[in-house]
């Protein structure tokens, strides 16, 4: 029970700073959604330093790595709503953008991913 209340204190920072981002990155242009690629592309970066930094063997709590990597990053970054918003990039006939939002975030997060886990390797270490 000790452990599901630090994933929603972890979901409760990372649904807000969700907001947050999405909030000033949808500002950036209304074409593509910028908000949720934000959020996801930082997430995976965030995500891939998180566990590079703080694996299994670090001295970090196992309750304040779940309450990051469960709570925070699963709050903070959302696959349903790519999949929403590329859906209607292609129902509205802007095929070629619903295709850029879903291989770029695909791509990207891929990148973040693998550049967050090699910066917190080399800081875990």
């Amino acid at each position: 029970m000790v452990t599901a209340l630090w994933v929603g204190v972890g979901g409760f920072f990372g649904a807000v700073s969700r907001y947050l981002v999405s909030g000033w990155a949808r500002d950036v242009d209304e074409v593509l959604p910028w908000g949720t690629f934000a959020v996801n592309i930082s997430g995976s970066l965030l995500l891939g330093y998180l566990v590079g930094a703080f694996g299994v063997r670090s001295g970090l709590s196992p309750d304040i790595r779940i309450a990051l990597t469960v709570g925070f990053i699963g709050a903070y970054t959302t696959f349903s709503t790519l999949m929403l918003e590329t859906f209607e990039l292609g129902e509205t006939r802007a095929a070629m953008f619903a295709t850029l939002n879903l291989v770029g975030s695909i791509a990207l997060g891929l990148l973040a991913v693998w550049v967050g886990l090699t910066i917190g390797r080399s800081i875990g270490r």
